[in-house]
């Protein structure tokens, strides 16, 4: 088997790999990504110094002096910064790292120390602790999911050389960038032990069912162009699949908006698990897992780095109607914005037990249910604003027809709510519901599905 895939990455990737998925030794680099990193992190200080009117990035060695002595600091950049930008600024710092053929954990590290060295010398402002968790730790969750993608792109053999690795550096910069600036030293692909995985594309339109309550956001648009795109990585079905390292299982949801650009980006991945079946017709894995969520509909935002433990799995309740689904609870760092600022703040922080329940019913070729519920409770514990909650829930249903191939049709209900108390504002309560209609691009057959007998 081994001659196998090694000829399978040579074919797909113009490049040595190895079977068991991590590079070579001999290929691997501690001191390129810490120095990429320092670089990206300058380049970026650069842009932000010049570009932006404020001068929080005008550091020097004053002020790198003053922020290794000071505490640390809850701060106030704007939600989409917080929340978005630096998780993603976190992935590239993963990403230098596991192109550089370190493994999984290693790469975390670097991550959590590139993000510490941005807040002592990247800005001139006290060091954050918010994101130090946003960057240093839910950059590395989102980081490896895009790793992952960028090198399932590779290995596709069937679509052209360049389209291959346009789109592995598009989901991946630095990925991109060390196949091209190291030569054959990091050509080789991470291989991905053939993965069950699902993808799909929706394109549409959302309307507003009924009167959205409570306070929202001004000029709420009650009409918007939605774009989303999903994949779940390393579904249980097939028995021949084992779950050895981190994120073998993973699943990353994104939605853009014409109403606020980003409505989502939802990531969980399983950090360590172990497999199990149940009779002759469920398989699954439990463990703990490791998720980065950003929401932000016209009514709230909310956005959560934590630890949880769950499972996913599949079930065949017949020979066509078949269940697949992950189930979390867990504890995260929490933002979820405020109705009225008691602090100065546009939103504020908290420790947030949360939960999951994602589930996916498909018969045969032909159709899908999906069902979500997340819920937040965002408590006073690790917060800025003394007592008082938000609890958020969150819930979508997505019913799909496959109408010739891999194109289909969805219906998609999505339900919003919010309840906040504080003491100093008052109780608040939002909620909004869509229904929309999208045209589907659906990436494999069965939705995902995959009898127990495997492939």
């Amino acid at each position: 088997m081994r001659p196998i895939l090694a000829a399978a990455c040579l074919a797909f990737a113009a490049g040595p790999c190895l079977a068991d998925g991590e590079p070579p030794d001999s290929g691997k680099s501690y001191a390129i990504p810490a120095a990429e990193i320092v670089g990206f992190d300058f380049l970026v200080n650069q842009f932000d110094r010049h570009s932006l009117p404020c001068c929080d990035f005008d550091s020097n060695i004053h002020t790198i002096r003053r922020n290794l002595r000071s505490s640390w600091v809850v701060d106030r950049d704007p939600f989409l910064v917080n929340q978005l930008g630096h998780p993603y600024q976190g992935s590239m710092y993963h990403g230098f790292a596991r192109a550089s053929g370190l493994t999984y954990w290693e790469s975390a590290a670097y991550t959590f120390a590139g993000s510490a060295f941005w807040e002592i010398a990247g800005e001139n402002t006290p060091p954050s602790r918010n994101d130090q968790v946003a960057t240093g730790i839910g950059g590395s969750f989102l980081g490896e999911a895009l790793f992952r993608m960028s090198n399932l792109v590779l290995e596709h053999g069937d679509l052209p050389l360049w389209w291959r690795e346009t789109g592995a550096a598009a989901l991946s910069p630095p990925n991109g960038f060390n196949r091209v600036a190291f030569g054959d030293r990091f050509r080789g692909v991470f291989h991905s032990h053939d993965p069950l995985y699902f993808t799909r594309l929706q394109l549409g339109f959302s309307g507003q069912a009924g009167n959205a309550s409570g306070f929202s956001t001004t000029h709420l648009r009650k009409a918007e162009a939605l774009g989303d795109f999903l994949i779940d990585y390393g579904l249980p079905g097939d028995t021949k699949y084992h779950y050895e390292r981190p994120f073998d299982y993973f699943s990353l949801q994104a939605t853009m908006s014409s109403a606020n650009g980003f409505e989502n980006v939802l990531t969980r991945g399983l950090l360590k698990g172990r497999e199990y079946t149940a009779g002759s017709r469920y398989r699954g894995v439990w463990g703990l897992y490791g998720t980065y969520d950003y929401i932000a509909p016209q009514t709230y935002q909310v956005s959560a780095t934590g630890l949880s433990l769950g499972t996913t799995g599949q079930y065949w309740a017949t020979d066509k109607v078949a269940l697949m689904g992950t189930v979390l609870a867990g504890v995260g760092y929490t933002a979820a914005g405020a109705t009225r600022s008691t602090d100065g703040r546009t939103y504020h922080y908290g420790v947030a037990p949360y939960s999951l329940a994602a589930l996916r019913f498909t018969y045969g070729n032909a159709a899908a249910l999906d069902l979500a519920v997340r819920e937040y409770y965002v408590s006073r514990v690790a917060s800025s604003v003394r007592g008082g909650y938000d609890n958020i829930i969150r819930a979508d249903a997505t019913l799909t027809f496959r109408v010739k191939g891999r194109h289909g049709v969805s219906i998609k209900y999505l339900g919003n709510r919010r309840d906040e108390y504080y003491p100093d504002a008052g109780n608040f309560s939002q909620h909004r519901a869509t229904v929309g209609l999208f045209y589907t691009y659906l990436g494999h057959e069965l939705f995902g599905a995959e009898p127990l007998a495997g492939r």
